[in-house]
């Protein structure tokens, strides 16, 4: 199902591309472009369609990526660190979450929200000497650095971060504070 005819106006403005660009781009006369802009003449369906492709083709180039709004810092601990170095990482770094590596696999996440949750559940002097592996949550999605920021915010909300890479190797995280970066 193609999009309203209203549409068109719309994106191309956001784009920031002139109705000779667009209908050089579509195959199409300026005139025709401007006509179904007015609504004073309807496209084919084809004609339509080529022009939404074009449109959605260039929103998706001009869109913020995972790559723009990763923190490329990131700070990893490895699994058979103890808890207190996690800890401290966090703490010193002012970070509510820290992936946890098996070499440059990604195997689990420390964050502040399990270790409040274990120690209700544990008693709090045996937590520090535990190691990571213990009391590791599931390790937090990884998505391609090409991904559209947009599609990230659905999942840092449930995850509370989303790991980033390039090729296979994890090279960013992506927190909730990080998808703020979209407004500026």
């Amino acid at each position: 199902m193609l999009p309203t005819l209203e549409y068109i106006k719309q994106s191309r403005r956001r784009l920031g591309i002139t109705q000779r660009k667009l209908a050089d781009l579509a195959g199409i006369s300026t005139s025709m472009i401007n006509q179904i802009e007015c609504g004073r003449c309807k496209p084919s369906y084809d004609t339509a369609r080529k022009i939404f492709e074009i449109l959605t083709s260039l929103e998706q180039q001009h869109s913020v990526k995972a790559s723009d709004i990763c923190s490329r810092e990131l700070i990893s601990v490895q699994k058979n660190e103890s808890l207190h170095t996690a800890i401290t990482k966090m703490r010193s770094n002012s970070i509510s979450q820290v992936p946890v590596f098996d070499g440059s696999r990604v195997i689990g996440l420390i964050s502040e929200d399990g270790l409040a949750r274990n120690m209700i559940e544990k008693e709090e002097k045996q937590l520090g000497k535990m190691l990571i592996t213990v009391m590791m949550d599931p390790p937090p999605p990884i998505v391609d650095e090409g991904v559209p920021a947009k599609a990230i915010i659905p999942l840092v909300r449930f995850s509370k971060c989303v790991l980033v890479s390039e090729k296979g190797t994890v090279n960013g995280i992506i927190t909730l504070s990080d998808t703020l970066k979209m407004v500026e």
